[in-house]
């Protein structure tokens, strides 16, 4: 597939890989506890006891950031997951269906889609005392599906008058296996790429939310790491507290980016086949910046001697374009 063999996506790849397996082994790579003071060593700067250095109280940075990747991936995951299947659900069904029904179901994610997603996640978040981790990614899904689910009606109505649809139709097919098996592994690509843009904005308003303090504290992530930097002051003069949380938001939002262009080049037949061509371009060491590309000629004599003529002949060389 031309997503793993684009070097763009596959290091996006590893880098999302990384930090799933550092929030699964969160327990064994964490040096402290996240939450443990140490009030003797306060405001710390990174060392080989404390790695990020600690907080205003003694916490240990790397530690917190450490635990901080499984509350981001668990609630970008799900919010996604969720994102994605109101938007196949409704996408599909509106773009299949005529009439009322699918007018219906586009006008609802236009409302969706209009509908100012910060400010109704500050309010239904803000209506629990302490919201598990579900109920954040299910504020977050409930807001964030609405474009993907406009972008897959598109793409089902120019489907549904394809020649396979309309002979699935008129074998007598039930509309759940024409959109089953029909239609959805031909709409698989522009799926996975609305799947990772919606984990982007997931993982951006998840620690939004935490940031501006409307998930608790004890939801812990990089959001609330930053809050409580901002919070104590540690700008600028406690980068160590602030600059590692920082990165890795903005580390995951590369990662998702990168993945992305694999699903662009797969999607797209023009891209693929440009990708195909450098690829191949830079197995044979040329130079795909060059604004001109030299063609490799043999020498004159040996020409003429493989063309039957009489060695020692006088003959032009070709010019190097």
């Amino acid at each position: 597939m031309a997503m793993f063999s684009n070097a763009k996506s596959a290091t996006g790849l590893v880098i999302l890989a990384i930090f799933t397996l550092v929030a699964i082994l969160a327990p064994l790579i964490a040096p402290y506890d996240p939450t443990a003071q140490h009030l003797d060593q306060t405001l710390q700067p990174p060392s080989f006891q404390h790695l990020l250095g600690t907080t205003h109280i003694g916490e240990d940075v790397f530690s917190q950031m450490v635990y901080g990747t499984r509350g981001v991936l668990v609630v970008g995951f799900l919010a996604t997951i969720m994102a994605t299947v109101v938007a196949i659900v409704v996408g599909v069904t509106a773009g299949y269906l005529r009439g009322w029904k699918s007018e219906s179901l586009s006008a609802l994610s236009h409302v969706f889609l209009v509908i100012p997603g910060l400010p109704l996640m500050i309010i239904i978040a803000s209506q629990f005392a302490d919201p598990p981790l579900w109920v954040i990614a299910a504020v977050l899904g409930l807001t964030g599906w609405a474009w993907g689910a406009r972008v897959l009606r598109a793409q089902t109505m120019s489907l549904r008058n394809r020649d396979f649809i309309q002979a699935a139709r008129a074998n007598g097919e039930p509309l759940h296996r024409i959109i089953l098996v029909e239609m959805l592994p031909n709409l698989m690509a522009i799926i996975a790429s609305s799947f990772v843009g919606t984990m982007t904005a997931a993982v951006l308003g998840l620690t939004t939310l935490a940031f501006i303090g409307v998930i608790p504290v004890s939801n812990l992530n990089w959001g609330t790491i930053l809050f409580w930097a901002q919070q104590n002051n540690a700008f600028p003069d406690y980068w160590w507290w602030y600059v590692p949380a920082g990165l890795c938001i903005a580390l995951v939002g590369v990662a998702l980016a990168l993945i992305n262009f694999g699903i662009d080049e797969y999607v797209n037949p023009r891209l693929r086949s440009a990708g195909e061509r450098a690829r191949a371009m830079r197995k044979k060491g040329l130079d795909l910046n060059a604004a001109v590309t030299s063609v490799r000629t043999q020498p004159a004599s040996t020409r003429t001697d493989e063309a039957g003529a009489q060695p020692g002949e006088n003959h032009a060389k070709e010019p190097v374009r």
